[in-house]
């Protein structure tokens, strides 16, 4: 049976991440693989976290199967993190939300969902977008086709080629967009765009789809969900993939929600049930620890405060690092403007490097980073900026 399947190539960052565990370099420095690092490049538990399940381990007295929608808790807390605890869609009762295996769980329901509803919708996606976008939402049976986004060579968003190809978008289609923090550019839309989009969503009548693996990551936690709040505000229909890999540091437990918000309370109560039983044809119930641990901390106001605290130290040090790499290379090279870094967001930018130059990075100084120059800027610390810098600029001139 299984003779006739092929040998698949490694999957390029993951096969980076191998191949840096390989290098011997004591100067090595890995900028590929997407999470959060402090300055000696751990990624550590956050202090509420650890706090959550120190409680949970005390109170937790039967591992028997969730609700197949994940804590009540947690789906609540979601709710009011994502949308704001007085938005007029929760007061609607316009909103469902169900817990999932991370913000890919999230995406791969979605797709099946709309598989379901419209097997001939096609989702649009950004171009760039995360490299995992394509297989998640395609290999559910969905057509995809992209939209301009991010112009290499001004290292900022086209928005006018954007607009113009959101306005030929059928009705009934969808469009994926990136809450905050875009994976893989880190050019984020201003509010102001955000407002353009909505008003191109009613007049072609398609459906957003948003993704936020990153609120809290990019200008703060209101102010990531901004899009988000504005569309369930002004379109009948909204989809949202959240993750707390991120914020909440859960990477391996794989915490994620699927948001829904629908014309109104019958509507959302029907396309209720349709998502539980989309889930139980995938994984029948979800994981639990991750989405306990976020229900603990939402709803304790002093683990709360201590997370977003330590949220927004996250983020500053992320900015800081831009900042601080930006000086670095204008220090030691005068032929490119690495400005654009400063004014991204997230964790993610290009560098505008061929991929030559990326090959030569990695084979002469151990910088790793993918073929299209996308480094993460969480990757670096102070000590190994100027490394970095240095390595830059000398394949630049080397290449001048």
């Amino acid at each position: 049976m299984f003779e006739t399947l092929p040998q698949l190539p490694a999957d390029p960052i993951l096969g980076l991440s191998v191949a840096f565990q390989q290098d011997n370099n004591p100067d090595k420095v890995d900028l590929g693989v997407g999470v959060y690092k402090d300055d000696a490049g751990r990624t550590p538990i956050m202090a509420a976290v650890h706090a959550a399940e120190q409680r949970r381990l005390e109170q937790e007295d039967s591992k028997a199967y969730t609700n197949p929608a994940g804590y009540p808790g947690a789906n609540a807390g979601v709710n009011e993190l994502v949308f704001g605890a007085d938005h007029p869609a929760l007061a609607a009762e316009r909103v469902r939300t169900i817990q999932t295996p991370g913000g890919c769980g999230a995406l791969r329901v979605a797709a099946e969902l709309i598989r379901r509803a419209r097997p001939e919708a096609t989702i649009w996606v950004s171009s760039p977008t995360w490299a995992n976008h394509v297989p998640l939402l395609g290999n559910a049976g969905i057509a995809l086709q992209e939209y301009p986004y991010y112009d290499h060579t001004s290292h900022s968003i086209d928005f006018d080629a954007m607009l113009a190809s959101l306005r030929q978008v059928a009705k009934g289609d969808l469009v994926l967009l990136h809450a905050c923090c875009h994976n893989p550019s880190g050019a984020d839309l201003t509010q102001v765009q955000w407002q353009a989009v909505a008003d191109v969503a009613r007049e072609r009548e398609f459906t957003p789809f948003i993704d936020m693996a990153y609120q809290g990551f990019g200008e703060g936690l209101d102010q990531d969900a901004y899009g988000v709040r504005l569309l369930a505000q002004t379109q009948p229909e909204l989809l949202v993939a959240s993750s707390f890999s991120k914020n909440f540091g859960l990477y391996r437990e794989r915490a994620g929600s699927l948001s829904l918000v629908l014309a109104d309370r019958e509507r959302a109560d029907a396309i209720h049930t349709q998502m539980l039983n989309v889930t139980r044809g995938l994984y029948s119930m979800p994981p639990a620890h991750g989405a306990a641990l976020v229900d603990i901390i939402l709803h304790d106001s002093a683990l709360s405060t201590q997370w977003r605290t330590e949220l927004d130290s996250m983020r500053a040090r992320i900015q800081g690092l831009r900042e601080q790499l930006v000086d670095a290379l204008s220090q030691r090279q005068q032929t490119r403007d690495f400005g654009f870094i400063a004014r991204e967001r997230g964790m993610f930018s290009f560098l505008g490097l061929s991929v030559g130059q990326v090959h030569a990075l990695r084979a002469r100084y151990s910088i790793y980073m993918t073929d299209n120059s996308r480094i993460n800027i969480a990757g670096l610390n102070p000590e190994t900026i100027a490394y970095v810098a240095d390595a830059i600029a000398e394949v630049l001139a080397q290449d001048s």
